[in-house]
């Protein structure tokens, strides 16, 4: 269903039990990142008034998600940490060439936002088939659920502002991309690292 060209390797999530708080720090930031996404497109393009609507919607549930995943961080005895890059979507946004009229940057922000949506999801699943806690399974299997169908939003924008077939086509090219980026990460405990 994602599309994804490399699924992550299994092992990862080993990597991830061995610090669970590094994990969730990194997501609830990836969730704060997430809602801004969103808050960025309804000021980029306010003249789209179903996308508006809906990024309003995405930023107050990836919000909500930020305060879930805040709230986990806290019954730990832990605090939220330091802001992180994130490698995998600096690299990510290399792809897409800087500038060209308002639709091609627009589908390309929404292409990029699918792709880091799925694999999120990805992520998520093998965390939630994975993890030795079945509390945090069930929480991560939750998300994923939410993922997909951010995923499916972000290409369906895409779909619909863009010419489909050019659309369609610059989504491959983005997934084999990112097939390469995902061949020298994974050996961090970060949902894309």
């Amino acid at each position: 269903m994602l599309g994804l060209k490399l699924p992550t390797d299994p092992r990862w999530v080993n990597l991830v039990e061995k610090n669970i708080d590094e994990i969730l720090t990194d997501h609830a930031f990836c969730e704060q990142k997430a809602a801004s996404t969103a808050i960025s497109l309804i000021v980029s393009f306010p003249e789209f008034p179903e996308l508006v609507d809906e990024m309003v919607a995405l930023s107050r549930e990836e919000m909500g998600h930020f305060k879930m995943v805040h709230d986990r961080i806290k019954a730990r005895g832990r605090t939220l940490g330091k802001y992180r890059k994130d490698d995998y979507v600096i690299e990510l946004m290399k792809f897409f060439p800087k500038g060209g009229d308002r639709t091609s940057q627009l589908v390309h922000r929404l292409l990029y936002a699918a792709l880091i949506e799925a694999r999120s999801c990805e992520r998520f699943r093998l965390l939630s088939e994975q993890l030795k806690d079945p509390d945090l399974a069930e929480f991560y299997r939750k998300l994923m659920v939410s993922e997909a169908g951010h995923y499916t939003l972000f290409l369906k924008f895409a779909r619909k502002f863009g010419d489909r077939r050019e659309v369609d086509q610059k989504w491959e090219a983005l997934l084999e991309y990112e097939a390469g980026i995902m061949k020298n990460l994974g050996k961090k405990e970060t949902v894309h690292g």
